[in-house]
């Protein structure tokens, strides 16, 4: 009997803990994601610089340089009016691909898919924006 339990919560545990590993991943990215936005909102480019992979640091070296290319670039991530994050997908191995939906200063809509991993030290860090115009948002 009680070899009978323990294989079942051996297997219990191998059948859910991917899906907490999941959303543990999904959740801590979505922060990331809400930290890097409200930094460019209050103008923190030092926070908003540090929710940067490694690899985007080491293309844009320094904050500047970063804080250039989002602006120029990625308007509606930069200032946008409001976001909701959408359908995200973990692989269990540290990498992360959110979808978040963003109304831009310019009134109109845009969906942005984010890239993220998992670091060293335990935190999501951000490796890339996909940014398109979303004809289902905006005014």
């Amino acid at each position: 009997m009680m070899k009978k339990l323990l294989m079942s919560a051996v297997v219990y545990l191998a059948v859910m803990t991917p899906a907490w590993t999941s959303d543990a991943a999904l959740s801590a990215a979505q922060s990331t994601i809400q930290a890097q936005i409200e930094a460019f909102l209050s103008g923190d480019d030092a926070a908003a610089y540090s929710h940067a992979a490694p690899g985007i640091q080491r293309i844009f070296p320094n904050q500047e340089r970063f804080m250039r290319m989002v602006r120029e670039t990625y308007p509606a991530v930069h200032r946008p009016r409001s976001f909701a994050f959408g359908p995200g997908e973990s692989d269990g191995a540290g990498a992360v691909i959110q979808r978040v939906e963003l109304i831009g200063p310019d009134g109109r809509g845009y969906e942005a898919v984010y890239t993220l991993e998992l670091q060293p030290d335990g935190r999501y860090r951000i490796t890339g924006v996909h940014l398109r115009e979303s004809q289902s948002l905006g005014t």
